[in-house]
């Protein structure tokens, strides 16, 4: 089995080596770049598995290089590592679609449950769905092809869009429990999580705009349901 490979980008040299000795010892391939530019270009010349950025760079801080590395593969996870923990940061990460956060100082043991975390989500999101469309209303889902088909067109989605859409449709007009959702798709039911979910549930209620029938509803304290009503 191939190793996985990490791109690391953190400024501070010493944290840096220590991340790319201690990342190496577990068995992973991290590529350790100084500045946001030079991650840039070394994203640009090799495919990752994961990318951990600092926020606070010289030349492209972490938050630009986030959001150009989402717009060539918007898939790719994002670990940010950063000194600052103040609630706009953390929403903005989430906006950009990372899909971790952790605040400096950190121990190694801990950055790597997360990484760990991250990288089986990933290559749970790829296992093959018993169901590969899925139609509720005048919408279907391509689940294995990852797009929404609607009156207004097709639109692309995101690994977490399709397994959240797939979950939702696969329970139309029944509770979807939110700690389950999480567990299921985030692999755990954190805050950060949470907050992340919600951005996505955002982001499909737009998409589902295409067909006045189906909504998502919030069922406060437990979670959420698919309805899709019928025509009148």
């Amino acid at each position: 089995m191939s190793k996985a490979k990490l791109l690391v980008v953190e400024d501070d040299p010493n944290l840096g080596d220590i991340l790319q000795e201690y990342l190496e010892m577990k068995g992973y391939e991290p590529t350790l770049c100084r500045d946001g530019e030079e991650g840039w270009n070394k994203f640009k010349k090799d495919k990752y598995d994961l990318c951990l950025l600092d926020i606070m760079m010289p030349k492209k801080d972490g938050f630009t290089l986030a959001k150009e590395i989402k717009k060539v593969q918007e898939d790719l996870p994002v670990l940010f590592l950063t000194a600052k923990n103040q609630k706009d940061d953390i929403i903005e990460g989430l906006k950009i679609g990372a899909d971790d956060y952790i605040t400096k100082p950190f121990s190694m043991e801990e950055l790597l449950l997360r990484v760990t975390a991250i990288l089986r989500r990933t290559q749970k999101s790829t296992e093959i769905s018993p169901l590969k469309i899925y139609n509720f209303g005048d919408l279907v889902l391509h689940y294995d092809e990852q797009y929404l088909e609607g009156p207004k067109g097709k639109h692309k989605l995101t690994s977490k869009e399709n397994e959240l859409i797939r979950l939702l449709a696969s329970e139309i007009n029944k509770l979807v429990n939110r700690s389950h959702a999480l567990k299921q798709i985030w692999g755990d039911d954190s805050y950060f999580n949470a907050r992340s979910m919600d951005v996505y549930l955002s982001k499909i209620r737009k998409l589902l705009k295409d067909d006045p029938k189906v909504q998502i509803i919030t069922v406060h304290g437990e979670g959420f349901k698919m309805i899709v009503s019928e025509e009148q």
